[in-house]
């Protein structure tokens, strides 16, 4: 229970933001807001204030923001109505939406790398037969303090050292053991593997099986922020390479894509790990949010972007029969990617289980 009320609050959160963003620059551009929602189905809440209902929805599966003269068959021409602003102006309201869900994604993992997060630290506890560390005399409890005079404390930067080096290559070791303090040469070990893109990579092995000591590493506010950066953009940059690969076949769809059923699951195992492991899963949704909007498919933020830069160029509103048509290709392409992500979060996560159950 305690789960899924994290879920859902989670949930909310992150679309409250994000209708929120359409929300408040409607209203900045004077485009007549009638109704904010979060979820969809039958009502259980509604309030009005003003000239906007505000309601909570029984299914907390999504959320919308309802303005104004925002399609053909209502546009009366009245100047707070939607269709009434300028290209640009309507732009800003479907981009906005987005936006605070990227600007959502960086607070969070600026509070992560402000706040502190666990890291391993360098302490070895295990070699591994028949490669360069057990060969060199590394020994478990040893502390690996530099790596060619790069001095290290955490094993993520051990990591990045030595995966960058190839096969064959040796690299001097500093380590400690007990007090005294020891330089070895090492050689390097490499192995190719399947990245979360599934391309093939060769990395370099040291031959060390990292131990279970773990420190709170945590920066100043300005390297954090500056950190949150380049954590977004590395995801952002990930995800659309990713989707790429899917669209062209480079990668399965199964194993990278999740959907509400998944995220439960996620934020069930996230959840006894504290708040600081929420957080970091909740920056990489609201990011994820942010960029599966900005994809140009129609009934999507990108999609409707896509038609204003069409209505730009042409000059003109689309026609209500394009209009219908694009709306429907829309939501059965969202339709059908819900039901592909739900039956693949199902089988992932439950597939062993109803085999059993049908005596598979």
């Amino acid at each position: 229970m305690i789960s899924l009320l994290v879920f859902l609050a989670i949930l909310g959160i992150l679309i409250i933001v994000h209708e929120f963003g359409h929300f408040i620059i409607a209203k900045k551009v004077g485009v007549r807001v009638e109704k904010f929602s979060l979820g969809f189905g039958p009502i259980i809440f509604r309030r009005k204030v003003g000239e906007t209902e505000y309601a909570v929805n029984s299914i907390p599966l999504g959320g919308y923001v309802k303005l104004g003269g925002d399609n053909l068959e209502e546009y009366k021409g009245a100047s707070d109505e939607y269709l009434s602003k300028k290209p640009g102006q309507r732009a800003a309201i479907i981009f906005f939406g987005p936006l605070l869900n990227y600007a959502l994604g960086i607070l969070f993992f600026w509070l992560v790398f402000t706040i502190g997060y666990p890291t391993l630290t360098t302490k070895v506890g295990g070699v591994v037969d028949g490669m360069g560390a057990k060969d060199a005399g590394i020994l478990a409890g040893d502390r690996i303090s530099s790596i060619n005079g790069e001095k290290i404390d955490l094993w993520e930067d051990l990591q990045r050292i030595i995966q960058s080096q190839k096969a064959g290559n040796l690299v001097k070791v500093s380590l400690l053991r007990g007090d005294k303090e020891y330089s070895l040469d090492v050689k390097i070990t490499a192995k190719e593997f399947n990245d979360l893109l599934g391309k093939k990579r060769s990395v370099g092995l040291l031959g060390v099986i990292h131990g279970d000591e773990i420190v709170k590493v945590r920066h100043g506010i300005f390297k954090s922020f500056s950190l949150s950066l380049d954590k977004t953009w590395e995801i952002t940059a990930l995800t659309y390479e990713g989707l790429w690969r899917m669209l062209t076949g480079q990668l399965s769809m199964r194993e990278t894509m999740t959907g509400p059923i998944g995220i439960f699951i996620l934020t069930s195992k996230v959840k006894g790990m504290g708040m600081i492991a929420l957080l970091h899963l909740m920056a990489l949704l609201s990011i994820s949010l942010a960029i599966f909007n900005l994809l140009p498919f129609p009934a999507l933020d990108g999609g409707h972007l896509a038609l204003l830069m069409l209505e730009k160029i042409r000059g003109r509103y689309l026609s209500l029969k394009v209009e219908h048509i694009l709306n429907q290709i829309g939501y059965t392409l969202i339709i059908s990617l819900a039901v592909i992500v739900t039956y693949n979060d199902i089988i992932k996560n439950f597939g062993d289980k109803i085999q059993k159950f049908f005596g598979k």
